[in-house]
């Protein structure tokens, strides 16, 4: 009889260095005093095998300015961040930064509205035409 294979670990050295680095991140994009960034949150991090380069992912809560700003205030902080990650983590290479919005916060708020306006419409959930009189849902 063979022993049956034991599922992969769940958090490879990759997935913890990518909850490590997108911690470092966070609290120094938090002390950044770039007025660019507005209110921006780190959302995720993949560092590649190799442990070269990074994808950062970040949002931004819109206040009027553009999320160009936002991305032109993180890709001027890139090297400091950087550096930042290599003196707080131990790594054997400090990766490089790129920054990449993140929209599933935006997509998520959109969902939200939409049920929110199927959830508060009277129109029975049957009735795909609209052909129904809004008196005869009430009886």
């Amino acid at each position: 009889m063979t022993r049956p294979r034991q599922p992969p670990k769940q958090y490879p050295r990759v997935a913890r260095l990518n909850e490590v680095v997108m911690e470092c991140l966070a609290e120094e994009v938090e002390r950044l005093s770039d007025p660019r960034l507005g209110f921006v949150t780190i959302t995720g991090v993949e560092i590649a095998a190799d442990l070269r380069t990074a994808e950062v992912f970040y949002s931004v809560f819109h206040r009027g300015d553009g999320p160009d700003e936002s991305a032109a205030g993180l890709a001027s902080a890139a090297p400091h961040l950087r550096t930042h990650i290599g003196r707080q983590i131990r790594m054997k290479y400090s990766p490089e930064l790129r920054f990449i919005q993140d929209d599933s916060i935006a997509s998520g708020e959109r969902i939200e509205a939409i049920l929110r306006t199927l959830h508060d419409d009277p129109i029975r959930a049957d009735d795909t035409d609209g052909l129904l009189d809004r008196d005869e849902d009430t009886q």
